[in-house]
């Protein structure tokens, strides 16, 4: 320990704690592990620190209260390393923390917004605070569930990867989407249904302009109130789907268009573009059921 001259200012551990606003234990525990080294002792033994001590006691709350563990702490003070150096270790801790915060903030405006009972709560925070590795492995449990052993078509194959595409850092809408997600796939009947649609008939030919006729010509006469099964229905559906479509196609049409009027289905693909930060697509459904019902009634 240092000589200290007479006229150096010397304070007690008290009277160090009071001036950086500190409790007493706090900084004899700092001083403890060597963090805040005392400069000198009294007559009867006491710990007495300068101005280097008290300026040291200003730069351990300072960084403590940046986040830095003690040992970050110890080794800024040491010269081992800069706050810079220790400034990216500190930077993931952070997020981390706000990742959590913002999981635990969706959680629980979802269990706010759905009444929820203290078993959904607890269910839905499990989900919510799993890992980004833990998230991706439910979805690919789904998937492997949903095509192992199916034949895969290459629509199936790029329908497959993106239901892998999760976010590390979801936003707390994403994360709503999420805990509904997780649910979703969860369910053995909807899993059977996803495998019927990955095993299914190949797309049409024309299928990749359908949705929007679908939307268009089907959506308008869901809204003018026009019956899939009359002379109006079959017109509009001669504007959906080519009039000389042969017998066998439009049956085959009618088998790979149901999927796409499942609600459950839909509402799967809706959670995905929330997941993945995207809007997802106006409701399709009504319309699809529409062209559906109009194929049945005139065949």
């Amino acid at each position: 320990m240092d000589a200290v001259s007479e006229e150096t200012p010397l304070y007690t551990i008290g009277q160090l704690a009071r001036r950086a606003g500190l409790a007493v234990r706090t900084v004899r525990f700092w001083s403890d592990i060597g963090v805040v080294p005392p400069a000198a002792r009294s007559s009867g033994g006491y710990r007495l620190y300068d101005e280097e001590g008290a300026a040291r006691v200003e730069l351990v709350k300072t960084l403590r209260d940046l986040g830095l563990g003690l040992e970050a702490v110890r080794e800024v003070l040491s010269r081992q390393a800069t706050v810079a150096q220790v400034a990216p270790a500190h930077v993931r801790a952070l997020d981390a923390e706000i990742r959590e915060l913002r999981l635990r903030r969706a959680v629980l405006r979802t269990v706010a917004e759905r009444g929820s009972t203290t078993e959904e709560t607890l269910s839905m925070h499990r989900l919510a605070r799993l890992s980004a590795r833990e998230r991706r492995q439910i979805i690919d449990d789904f998937v492997d569930r949903a095509i192992a052993g199916v034949d895969l078509g290459d629509d199936a194959v790029i329908i497959a990867q993106w239901m892998r595409e999760l976010p590390d850092d979801p936003a707390p809408e994403q994360v709503d989407a999420w805990i509904e997600l997780a649910e979703l796939v969860a369910d053995e009947d909807f899993q059977r249904k996803i495998r019927h649609l990955a095993g299914g008939a190949a797309a049409p030919e024309f299928a990749y302009d359908l949705r929007a006729r679908v939307m268009e010509h089907a959506g308008r006469a869901l809204e003018e109130g026009v019956a899939p099964s009359s002379p109006e229905g079959k017109a509009v559906l001669d504007r959906v789907v080519a009039r000389d479509l042969p017998a066998a196609e439009r049956d085959g049409l009618v088998g790979w268009l149901e999927p796409l009027a499942d609600a459950r289905v839909e509402r799967y693909w809706q959670l995905l573009e929330a997941v993945n930060g995207r809007e997802p697509a106006p409701p399709a459904v009504p319309a699809f059921a529409w062209v559906i019902a109009a194929l049945r009634a005139h065949d």
